[in-house]
This record gives structure tokens, sequence and C-alpha cells, in this order.
């Protein structure tokens, strides 16, 4: 691997490649389970694929930080089951018929064994975090649980009005945040280093996941199907105020507040349609507002982990952000 600087997605693969494909095998071999519908739904989600994100940055954080053994893959496939099985109840809650291109699971075994094999699967990723033997570990991974639970029933009490900007930076840290900002506090675990140092890796992930989540919310407005791999928009129709929005609800004129208070109230664009809103958005550059948003978050991850030393991971982490902000899908 060339000490220069990273630049592209190909050059973090390759520099966890070895350590990503045994990810995905401690994965396949701790999703397996003597019931056959919780081991078929398991491994239908498991290759479904993702960017595997949260896994690469726990190898990042342990290695940046001078760890190498198997408890980063060990940890990497546990953080990588808790996101898996977070999506399989986003989509049962959302009522999704789509993740990634392909039908979601509660589509093909129904929303009941799927709340099952959920909870299986957040049981399975405890059960091998206790093979580290290792409280810090565990404290983590239990407080992480409960704030995604949080965040889910928040957001069900916000459904179909208008949120403040602080109501929103809340419940995305609660739904996606705090799992990165886990992700990279455990390296630090791994790694024996405690403190400041693993406060500073916390505060990375915590940037990092929040930048994420609001790119994630603009391309649900903006992006295509095609390109997202399932419907456009659907936040909105699921009544849920993302940023642009929020943005647009405070800034907008009385009959653009009253056509996006619409669609939230409706859940449906049948009174008004997509386009209307992204006009609506886009007289108001409530879009450029939200990732302007992104940048800044960005912008402090790199920060948080200035005082690293320099190496390939380090490098890698300060590369992470603007694929973070930059991605299409």
């Amino acid at each position: 691997m060339s000490t220069t600087t990273i630049a592209t997605a190909k050059e973090v693969f390759d520099l966890l490649h070895d350590d990503l494909r045994a990810i995905e095998r401690e994965f396949g071999n701790d999703a397996v389970s003597s019931v056959k519908a919780i081991t078929e739904i398991s491994d239908y989600l498991r290759e479904g694929g993702g960017k595997r994100i949260r896994p690469s940055l726990l190898l990042l954080s342990a290695k940046s930080q001078g760890y190498s053994g198997h408890g980063a893959v060990r940890l990497g496939a546990v953080v990588e089951m808790v996101h898996t099985a977070t999506l399989v109840h986003d989509d049962i809650i959302d009522a999704a018929d789509t993740r990634r291109g392909r039908p979601s699971a509660n589509t093909t075994w129904g929303n009941a064994k799927c709340v099952l094999a959920g909870d299986w699967l957040y049981m399975q990723a405890f059960r091998v975090a206790l093979e580290e033997r290792n409280f810090r570990v565990l404290d983590l991974l239990i407080g992480l649980t409960q704030q995604m639970v949080e965040g889910e029933l928040l957001q069900m009490e916000t459904l179909g009005r208008a949120v403040t900007e602080q109501e929103y930076y809340d419940l995305i840290y609660r739904k996606t945040a705090c799992l990165f900002e886990v992700t990279m506090r455990l390296g630090s675990v791994l790694a024996q280093v405690s403190g400041e140092a693993e406060d500073l890796m916390g505060e990375y992930g915590h940037a990092l996941g929040m930048a994420f989540q609001i790119v994630d919310d603009v391309l649900d407005l903006t992006a295509t199907e095609e390109v997202l791999g399932k419907p456009v928009a659907s936040d909105l129709r699921e009544g849920k105020a993302t940023l642009a929005v929020v943005h647009a609800l405070e800034h907008g004129s009385a009959p653009e507040r009253e056509a996006i208070l619409t669609v939230l109230t409706d859940q449906n664009f049948e009174r008004v349609t997509h386009d209307e809103i992204l006009a609506v958005l886009a007289r108001n550059q409530s879009v450029d507002y939200a990732m302007s948003a992104a940048f800044r978050h960005a912008d402090r991850a790199r920060h948080a982990i200035a005082s690293l030393p320099d190496s390939d991971f380090k490098r890698a982490l300060l590369w992470v952000p603007d694929f973070v902000v930059a991605r299409e899908k």
C-alpha cells in the first residue's frame, strides 16, 4: 500500500481487503441457526450487500491505534449484525417493500418471522461480543441498542408533523450516528486506549454518522429510484421531516409550508406532488443548506482525529468523510 494520500474507495478496500473478507466469513458463520427461517433470512440480508462502512470503520479505528488481532474481525461482524437487525426492524416499521434494489425480507417471510429474526441477530451479536470477555464492549453495545430503540420510538411520535432542527439532529444521532460512534469506540477498546483518545474516536464516529444520515436523507428526496434501489421520497411518504424539509418549513412562504405539511399529514403525494416539493426546496435552497450541514459534520470528523499518529489507516479515516458526502446512494 502506498504511503501517499489515500484517495479512492479501491485503495481503502485494498487496505482492508483480507479483514473484510474475514468479517464476511465470520458474519456468515455467526448467522447460522438451528431454526431454518432465521438462517434463511440472515443469509438473504447478508447477501444483499451494502457498503460495510461500519465494520470498515471499526478496523480502521483499531488499526490506526496499533491493534492487530482477531477481535477486530469478531467485533466487525458484531456491528454489522446489529446494523442488519436494525434494517429488518426498520423495513417492518416503515412497511417497506424494497431494500437495496431487492424485495425487503418482510415481503418474503412476513413481519412476524422477520421481527424474531431481527431479535435473534441482536442477541447473537451480544453472544459473539461476549467472546471478547470485556465489560466495556458490552456496556457500549447495550447503550447503543437502547439509544437506537429510543430513536425509533421518538421518530414514531414525530410522524406527520414538523420537527425542529434540534429534534431532527437528536433523532438521527439515535438512529444512525450512535452506531458509528460506538463502532469507533470499540476500536479504541480493542487497542486498550481509553479516556480522551477514545472520546476523540467517538467524536469522529458521531460526526461522520451525522453527515452520513443527512446525505442519506437528501438522497431520499433527490435521487432516482434506479440509483437508490428503493422508492424515492419514502421519508416524506412516511411522514418524516428531514433536514432540507425542516429548513423549508422554517424559511418558506405560507403556501410552501402548507404544501409540505399536507404531504407530511397525508403521507402521500396525492394532493401535492413530489416535483412540487422539490421546487419548494429549490426556491429556499434547502437541499444546499442540508448538504452544508453534512460538510460541516464531515470537517468535524476529520478534525477529531488530527492527533492520531500518521499511517495509512489514519489517511483512510481522513478520506472516509469525503466518500460519505460525495456518494450518490
